[in-house]
């Protein structure tokens, strides 16, 4: 997402935004009641929910309406009971949630969610730009809407805070993925992941030392696995010996070095992620093929088209697939396996994204004083704000703090 604060043009809008004192000062400031709705997931396989029970009561009792499509919580084994008793208001119809002033989902909604919105609306959702049409951001300009990805929201420190968090998810339960696939309830080799006394350990390759590598790493140590890293990066393998403390092996991806790696593993995890495209496909067929019999490969960047050449896009009903002799789990969405865990990440970062448009007297305050929300915006009032897009579906965009500032 572009900083447009580093444009030049942020401090002028800013000033404009607040001149003349007298007239905006009472206006700006004045705490804003807001209706949230959260309407049940419908894209295939998502399970996970934006709000929890007791974030709902939380920004009830700061005097918000929540309005939620009955079952919305199902997949995250949260009741309809538990959100009533907090406060939700349960609704049968999705049509019933679009009426609020905010929407807060997990997946992009749908076409036919889209034409359920009404103008003005503000919604918090994710993007999945790999995957995103222009129609579909041509539908929300239409609607006049306010749109924040939260792929793009940052924290205070400038980290990519919903991204950090669901890759966190990922990278703890691949290893335990992998661990299932290896034991003989899952037709694997028998093996048990990690190490016991006497007994070499297993050996796990990962590819790619970010977030998701690192708390790959951290749950196969923690196992008792001996763990390799592979990273083009020499920056990153570095801060991933210091964040773990210890010495493990890394190197940098050399095709004869990684062959090597791959041909002794137990389990080769890929997690490379491309800032834009598709990712990079570094493991060849070839490679696969001399890798011992029932292995296990759990290709996380499948959503990106994956590193390994033989992955294909599975799902959570028929997960894995075998070839080479080789176990292949390529499900994109790997958080909604955990989806009550991810359900409480999200939450935590959402929850108070949600007050503060309360304290601040609405969106457009909020997003003057908080930058790393800023960062999110991708449409403003019907106007595309993110210069990538517009770039990408060759759609003019505009400047959001001016837009913010003409109060448009």
């Amino acid at each position: 997402m572009i900083d447009s604060s580093k444009s030049g043009f942020s401090e002028i809008a800013r000033q404009a935004m607040f001149l003349p004192q007298e007239s905006l000062v009472a206006f700006s400031r004045k705490k804003n009641h807001l209706t949230i709705g959260i309407p049940k997931e419908i894209s295939y396989q998502e399970k996970r929910i934006a709000l929890t029970p007791l974030s709902v009561a939380l920004l009830v009792n700061n005097g918000h309406d929540v309005v939620m499509e009955a079952g919305a919580g199902l997949n995250s084994n949260f009741s309809d009971q538990d959100y009533s008793e907090q406060g939700a208001q349960i609704v049968t119809t999705p049509a019933e949630v679009y009426l609020c002033d905010i929407i807060i989902k997990v997946a992009p909604p749908m076409a036919e969610e889209i034409e359920l919105m009404k103008s003005g609306q503000t919604l918090i959702s994710s993007i999945q730009l790999s995957s995103m049409k222009d129609i579909y951001l041509k539908a929300l300009i239409r609607k006049k809407v306010t749109a924040i990805a939260f792929e793009y929201l940052r924290d205070e420190e400038g980290s990519l805070s919903v991204v950090r968090a669901m890759s966190e998810i990922v990278g703890a339960t691949s290893i335990l993925i992998a661990a299932e696939y290896l034991s003989n309830a899952f037709q694997g080799k028998g093996l048990m992941l990690g190490g016991v006394t006497g007994i070499a350990p297993t050996e796990i390759v990962i590819i790619g030392a970010g977030t998701v590598g690192e708390y790959a790493a951290r749950a196969a140590i923690g196992l008792g696995a001996q763990v390799k890293v592979f990273d083009n990066a020499v920056y990153r393998l570095r801060r991933l010996q210091d964040s773990l403390g210890q010495r493990i092996f890394t190197s940098v991806i050399q095709p004869i070095v990684l062959t090597k790696a791959l041909k002794r593993c137990d389990v080769a995890i890929g997690a490379t992620r491309a800032s834009a495209g598709r990712s990079p496909c570094i493991v060849t067929e070839e490679m696969v093929q001399e890798m011992k019999a029932h292995s296990v490969i759990i290709d996380i960047s499948i959503d990106q088209g994956g590193c390994f050449e033989t992955s294909e896009i599975t799902n959570h009903d028929k997960p894995v697939f075998r070839k080479y002799d080789i176990t292949h789990y390529c499900v994109p969405n790997i958080a909604s396996r955990v989806s009550r865990t991810a359900s409480y990440a999200l939450t935590n970062i959402f929850t108070p994204i949600l007050l503060d448009i309360g304290e601040a007297g609405g969106i457009r305050n909020m997003l003057w004083d908080k930058v790393g929300v800023r960062r999110g915006v991708y449409i403003y009032g019907g106007h595309l704000t993110n210069r990538y897009m517009a770039e990408l579906f060759k759609i003019q965009h505009k400047e959001l703090d001016l837009l913010m500032a003409a109060r448009v």
